[in-house]
């Protein structure tokens, strides 16, 4: 393995995320001893590739495919049904495992279909996206989406590593990869202003997979991500920061029958709790504004559809990160300093989304 990083999520489930490039020769060595028999669950989009990473893996193990639709259409009940199909069929038991290879939606599947199966068994997860890389793969969240709403049905269950071979993401387009750093510039929003440092001085390197910069931004993001972990793996306390722009995020996903790409919808609900928080008292005009300067700079959206305010508020008020019928928003006090500002008044979440309207 030559220049890698490892990332330690502590905690009682501790496990390592390594980066690098050309790094996927160590997945054999992640991987239980004692595990005989590995289901690969991949989308479509990389079955050569899936096929490539059976044959590092077979010199003592039976290596099964499991291909998945694509991107959300992938994170359905019925999808992991056909995972545990599989499995049964080939007699799994609690020392084998499972490897989500491919984007966030494919890492969320393989984690449940691990977490659910035999009441658990390991999981390692292999992202081939930024959001996968930096999100989704990392902090043991898994899930499934119903007709009611995103990662309503899930578990807690953490990988027993993650692997993350920069060198996957050079296939990508540039969309993919700007969607998917809107992750990461959450991460600078909420925890490390170099992030928007990195941006602010230049968006294409930012978002160039080959760039030293790149690098730094998606490190800096999955140590972000793995101290918070660490430290609260149920989302207990510390951990719902992360759902910094999420709230609204995950209903404009919901309105567009998740037609939208995470990162972009995830763009748009960090410029509306940004006007939420400056709204509240909270947070400083220049602060709410860096929100959107950033995220234009990559292109990211910071605006949706006027009309929609009713269909959001009723698709949030549903949200897992709603209790007791209340509405709680992580909000900012300044940059990298939040908070959890818990129900709101509705005329208040109302001139905010005024903010993003348009």
């Amino acid at each position: 393995m030559t220049d890698a990083t490892t990332i330690t999520v502590t905690g009682d489930a501790r496990y390592d995320i390594t980066v690098g490039r050309g790094i996927l020769a160590s997945l054999a060595e992640a991987l239980p001893p004692a595990a005989r028999k590995v289901l690969v669950i991949h989308p479509p989009t990389l079955a050569e590739q899936a096929e490539r990473l059976r044959s590092l893996l077979t010199a003592d193990r039976e290596v099964l495919l499991a291909e998945i639709p694509d991107a959300e259409a992938g994170k359905r009940i019925e999808v992991a049904a056909f995972c545990w199909q599989v499995m049964g069929k080939a007699d799994f038991t609690r020392t084998d495992a499972v490897i989500g290879f491919g984007g966030g939606a494919v890492t969320d599947l393989a984690g449940f279909v691990a977490a659910t199966w035999l009441r658990g068994v390991e999981v390692v997860q292999v992202p081939t996206t930024v959001l996968g890389m930096v999100d989704a793969a990392v902090g043991g969240k898994t899930g499934v989406n119903t007709a009611e709403g995103k990662n309503l049905v899930g578990a807690f269950w953490a990988p027993r590593a993650v692997i993350c071979d920069l060198d996957l993401l050079e296939t990508l387009s540039r969309n993919e990869r700007v969607a998917g750093f809107a992750e990461v510039v959450k991460a600078g929003f909420i925890w490390a202003p170099e992030i928007l440092e990195l941006v602010e001085a230049d968006p294409e390197n930012a978002v160039d997979p080959h760039s030293d910069a790149f690098r730094r931004a998606v490190e800096l993001a999955i140590d972000m991500k793995a101290r918070v972990v660490g430290e609260d793996l149920r989302e207990a306390g510390l951990r719902e920061i992360l759902n910094y722009g999420h709230t609204l995020g995950h209903a404009i996903e919901h309105a567009e029958r998740y037609r939208w790409r995470h990162g972009a919808a995830i763009s748009v609900g960090m410029v509306f709790a940004a006007e939420l928080s400056r709204l509240a008292g909270r947070l400083p005009d220049a602060a709410a504004q860096r929100h959107r300067d950033v995220l234009e700079s990559l292109g990211l959206p910071t605006g949706y559809r006027p009309g929609a305010w009713p269909q959001l508020l009723a698709t949030m008020q549903r949200d897992k990160k709603s209790r007791g019928g209340m509405l709680r928003f992580i909000v900012l006090d300044d940059i990298a300093k939040p908070t959890v500002l818990q129900a709101p008044d509705e005329s208040l979440l109302f001139a905010a989304y005024q903010e993003v309207a348009g």
